[in-house]
């Protein structure tokens, strides 16, 4: 199998990036180390903006020019939801439990929300006021989700959480399995597709990469 091609590597703003998110021309990263938000603008790689987030970053997505996130709160990890708006910061009101309290990655067609729960093995479509619309299976561990155009991309792994490949998944049958595109050489965690080009975290190595395949 082909593996992806790498176009960049960046040294992350804060240590341990998780998810990744592009709004318009901004890289949005999340750091473990820091509990902080921060905006980049990848021609340049200077970051534009920082906000501390109200617990450690899980996932992002794009919705209506704004982001949704999840975040781990307290001693028992529990997972939320929030609204965050560019420029204004997290919405307190906006805070919602995640199903089962359980979830990190997060992917948007722009209509419909979606998260990962890999210790559930599964992907849950959601409606606008959180509700379950529909459970998806997943039959492999996977470290990232996103979408380029209407298709749907994971990273998928095996049990020891190796052997990463980029792999499509057809939300429209009822046991979809991944469908390897190409292999990832290294710990990749999200995906954010900019237009041209993937963006993912080298999460233990500090880094943001991008690639095509």
């Amino acid at each position: 199998m082909q593996s992806v091609k790498e176009l960049e590597r960046h040294q992350s703003p804060g240590s341990r990036p998780q998810p990744l998110a592009i709004l318009g021309k901004t890289l949005w990263a999340g750091s473990w180390d820091t509990d902080h938000l921060y905006a980049i603008d990848p021609k340049t790689w200077s970051v534009i903006d920082e906000v501390a987030a109200p617990g450690k970053p899980y996932g992002l997505a794009e919705m209506d020019d704004e982001l949704r996130v999840v975040v781990s709160i307290g001693e028992e990890d529990d997972r939320y939801f929030y609204r965050f708006v560019p420029g204004k910061g997290f919405d307190p009101e906006s805070k919602m439990a995640c199903p089962d309290f359980t979830g990190s990655q997060l992917a948007s067609d722009g209509a419909t929300l979606y998260l990962g729960q890999m210790g559930n093995r599964r992907i849950l479509e959601l409606g606008a006021d959180g509700s379950v619309l529909r459970a998806i299976a997943v039959p492999t561990r996977f470290g990232g989700m996103g979408f380029r155009g209407s298709t749907f991309y994971i990273i998928s792994a095996d049990e020891e959480f190796e052997n990463l490949q980029l792999a499509t998944l057809d939300l429209k049958v009822s046991d979809p399995a991944p469908a390897p595109v190409a292999s990832i050489p290294f710990d990749a965690r999200s995906l954010a597709f900019d237009g041209n080009a993937w963006w993912t975290s080298h999460r233990e190595a500090s880094e943001i990469v991008s690639f095509v395949v």
